[in-house]
């Protein structure tokens, strides 16, 4: 619907809106105030934690307050608000369009990318927004020996990733780059469904000269994306249950935006504040990708493309799969929007849940070999420490159980509000256990 189409700049907004709580972790602080004036590249917030990013402000304009407004999660969250006034750019960005290469750059030590990147503000892309840093710092006696590249792009209707594969390649192999020599890592893989075969070529014919990354092409399979199913195409290593991590067995994984990003923030100065964004939905006048400002209202998109459908319509925050409902046209692209998702009330219809017959297909389908019927019903039913016993935390919510289910049953939904529990009495157990032992 979109993988062909030429990745457009969207529009500036008139307000420019951005939650303090975009990545995985502590929000971040406020370091403006009502008044204050901001440029393009601008620091507007501090990571809270160690576990935390940074948030710049896409737009240059007058802090007009800072209150909350609904974010992705449907939840109330602060947010600073910027009224915006041209499009004046921090000086110390660099804006040329001269691709830099590693070798030109011998200063780059390990410590010197991860801290660009840190400052930078760069979380995962690809939805999950784990800041990036902290996977650039794997555990002490750890080795990584390889660097997985997703660009698996798995989800129906996406294709932000593809089109910045096609629009942005050697700006992306830099960033690959970038991060092997972080890590110390002797080589990449890039994974590529094969129903992306432009992708696949290009990258082959742009690293034929590299052989230290190689572009590995995929079946085409939903979820590939998922961290560990892309470990396991890519290298043929299991990740363990959690605590493991791709890191356990070797291997970080970056998504290809975040290569990009990585690039940009290294090689350019540039902080995170604009991503390539699709929006998207089979009754959708014009679907388009967008180069959008992070902080611009969805709503300005969807005009662009020609507006909501009639009827009743539903919008998700990602993919069809594994997307958030929104419950506002007004809540702002911010680090992890890789797609709008527009569904007609016929394709959003849910329908009346049946008793489970036991007929096992969620098994079947679970990517992660759990048993999503089980989890659902021990969710229902609160009961947490089974729930952790049968390694809730291990499902990455896929939906591929509650897709296949014959009788309609509710199971991810289920499911997510379970793992959210555990993961929270996870987190208090070993918060007292660190107590216990200072």
């Amino acid at each position: 619907m979109t993988a062909e189409t030429q990745t457009v700049c969207a529009p500036l907004p008139s307000k420019a809106i951005f939650p303090l709580k975009q990545h995985i972790g502590v929000p971040a602080v406020p370091i403006v105030k009502r008044g204050d004036r901001v440029k393009v590249g601008t620091k507007i917030a501090e990571a809270g934690g160690f576990v935390s990013s940074p948030i710049f402000s896409s737009v240059s304009g007058r802090v007009e307050k800072i209150e909350n407004v609904f974010d992705a999660t449907g939840y109330r969250v602060p947010a600073i608000i910027v009224d915006v006034e041209g499009d004046e750019w921090e000086d110390t960005i660099d804006r040329t369009d001269k691709t830099e290469s590693l070798t030109d750059h011998p200063e780059l030590t390990p410590e010197k990318i991860v801290n660009g990147v840190k400052d930078a503000g760069i979380t995962g892309m690809g939805g999950a927004g784990f800041p990036t840093y902290i996977k650039l710092l794997p555990p002490k006696n750890t080795k990584i020996d390889a660097v997985v590249i997703n660009g698996v792009e798995c989800e129906p209707y996406i294709t932000s990733d593809y089109r910045l594969m096609i629009e942005h390649a050697d700006e992306i192999i830099v960033g690959i780059e970038l991060i092997m020599k972080a890590v110390s890592a002797p080589k990449a893989y890039i994974g590529i469904e094969i129903n992306k075969p432009k992708a696949i070529s290009l990258f082959i014919s742009k690293t034929k000269k590299i052989s230290s990354v190689e572009v590995v092409a995929l079946k085409k399979r939903y979820p590939q994306g998922g961290e560990k199913q892309l470990v396991d195409a890519v290298l043929g290593r299991e990740v363990p249950p959690p605590p493991a991590i791709p890191s356990s067995v070797g291997a970080i994984v970056q998504n290809v935006g975040t290569a990009y990003a990585v690039y940009q923030a290294v090689m350019k100065n540039k902080p995170l504040f604009e991503r390539y964004t699709t929006v998207t939905g089979k009754n959708l006048g014009r679907p388009q990708n967008f180069l959008v400002r992070m902080g611009t209202p969805i709503h300005n998109l969807i005009n662009i493309c020609g507006g909501l459908p009639d009827g009743d319509v539903k919008l998700i925050a990602g993919g069809p799969m594994m997307g958030k409902a929104l419950v506002s046209e007004t809540v702002p692209v911010c680090k992890g929007t890789n797609c709008v998702t527009i569904l007609s009330g016929a394709e959003s219809k849910r329908m009346n849940p049946q008793p489970c017959i036991r007929c096992a297909k969620c098994v079947s389908a679970c990517p992660m070999g759990l048993e999503p019927y089980l989890i659902a019903a021990l969710s229902a039913k609160k009961q947490w420490e089974r729930l952790e016993q049968e390694f809730i935390t291990s499902c990455i919510e896929c939906g591929s159980c509650q897709y296949t289910c014959p009788a309609h049953r509710p199971l991810l939904d289920n499911i997510r509000t379970g793992k959210s529990v555990v993961m929270k009495l996870v987190k208090s157990r070993k918060q007292e256990q660190l107590k216990d032992v200072k």
